[in-house]
């Protein structure tokens, strides 16, 4: 079962190009399945069947696991099977029948042009940490970037006098251009301080922590916990909530939504998505931050009118 789980690993990581967190979330709902077959149903993996995989999401949801979930651990098992029949271990998906649970959809929350500046202005500029804690707030927010792709740049992916940087992710690469707040912030930080954090200076990492090493997801997610807490804003922030907030706050201010899903590197943002919260009343507003306003006159965003490209 190791060496086939293995094999697997190894196939999302060369072949598909999986990123390092869909790696990890199927691997771990993977291993989680094999400690569950060892237990109640000790068998090789090719001879699960769909009663096997169908008692499993039952086990799960008497274990008060989520529907959503359960949901990824059937989507993760089926795609292990997939691989399984390809590379002729087995004749047919058992996890093809497996009913899916009914999860509900939960929209991000989406913050206010207030909630946006109010947190961007919480890391204070006083220090190595608060000047490297702005410029990176300030960038995932410029560019919509997911964390993985953030905590991933180097130092050459940044270029300062044409105000872009470069972002990779499942081996694909895309220039994000960045208004003059997030340039002016990463400059600070790329000429006067990331060099006194560095532990090592072969390091290439943009951003690193106070030991001078590449800033990981978790720390990287208490930083923006952090910063919610000192902000006072009720909403649960996450970087994921920047980043929809960064496609909602352009495509209120004009920009049409096809450029902001190839900025997103994803079609993750849909116009019924959009369109759904915005008719639910959510509250944000029309005046977003004027950094958003810069950005679509100085890129050229603009494409039909809100409510037009919204209904199409």
């Amino acid at each position: 079962m190791a060496d086939l789980l293995a094999q697997y690993e190894e196939y999302l990581a060369t072949e598909k190009h999986a990123s390092q967190n869909t790696l990890s979330s199927y691997m771990r709902d993977l291993h989680q399945f094999a400690v569950y077959l060892d237990e109640f149903h000790p068998m090789p993996l090719p001879q699960v069947t769909q009663e096997v995989i169908s008692g499993y999401v039952a086990w799960m949801g008497g274990k008060g696991k989520s529907a959503a979930t359960i949901t990824r651990s059937i989507a993760s098992i089926k795609s292990l099977y997939t691989y399984l029949q390809m590379t002729g271990e087995v004749s047919a998906n058992p996890a093809k029948g497996v009913a899916a649970v009914k999860v509900e959809h939960k929209f991000p929350e989406i913050l206010t042009g207030k909630e946006v500046e109010l947190f961007l202005d919480q890391p204070q500029c006083v220090d190595a940490k608060g000047y490297r804690d702005h410029a990176m707030l300030e960038l995932l927010y410029a560019t919509g970037i997911r964390v993985s792709e953030l905590i991933s740049l180097n130092e050459e992916d940044v270029s300062l006098s044409a105000s872009f940087i470069r972002a990779q992710s499942k081996g694909k690469e895309r220039i994000i251009p960045l208004y003059p707040a997030a340039v002016k912030a990463l400059s600070h930080y790329m000429k006067e301080v990331r060099p006194q954090l560095l532990a090592d200076p072969e390091e290439t990492a943009l951003f690193v922590n106070m030991n001078g090493e590449r800033m990981s997801r978790q720390g990287f997610w208490k930083i923006v916990k952090h910063y919610q807490e000192t902000a006072g804003i009720s909403k649960d922030i996450t970087p994921h909530t920047l980043r929809h907030s960064f496609a909602v706050h352009l495509l209120e201010n004009g920009a049409d939504l096809r450029s902001i899903q190839e900025m997103l590197g994803h079609a993750d943002i849909s116009s019924t998505q959009i369109r759904e919260q915005i008719q639910k009343g959510l509250p944000f507003e029309r005046l977003v931050p004027q950094a958003v306003a810069d950005y679509i006159h100085e890129h050229g965003l603009y494409g039909a009118k809100t409510g037009m490209e919204l209904n199409r």
